[in-house]
């Protein structure tokens, strides 16, 4: 099991821009695809974002495609996601998720993944 700590959320105004981090502990990070998800209020979880282990493959959530940007860095054992251009309809909290990989692919479903941090708030002002 990976523990993993997100932050960097905060309120933001329309237009603006965020970058979020998590920090993974536990286990081999390298060995872990990550995911980003977010939820708002009344509605159900939904994937944003994944990388694989080695950042050859990238997937974004369409509504979220030329805004967000996902990355990471192995030897820090953190996943961003940079958040550009951002929108209310972004507010959210955001969870990030990891899911240990034999393979370097970037899982979109919830369901692959493992282990979840416990959120960071987004708050989008318009």
């Amino acid at each position: 099991q990976v523990q993993l700590v997100e932050s960097g959320g905060g309120l933001v105004q329309a237009g603006g821009s965020l970058r979020l981090s998590c920090q993974a502990s536990g286990r081999t990070f390298s060995n872990y695809a990550m995911g980003w998800f977010r939820q708002a209020p009344g509605k159900e979880r939904e994937f944003v974002a994944a990388i694989s282990r080695s950042s050859g493959s990238t997937y974004y959530e369409d509504s979220v495609k030329g805004r967000f940007t996902i990355s990471r860095d192995n030897a820090r054992n953190t996943v961003y996601l940079q958040m550009n251009s951002l929108k209310p309809e972004d507010t959210a909290v955001y969870y990030c998720a990891a899911v240990q990989a034999r393979y370097s692919v970037a899982y979109y479903r919830e369901d692959d993944y493992s282990d979840w941090g416990q959120g960071t708030q987004v708050t989008v002002s318009s």
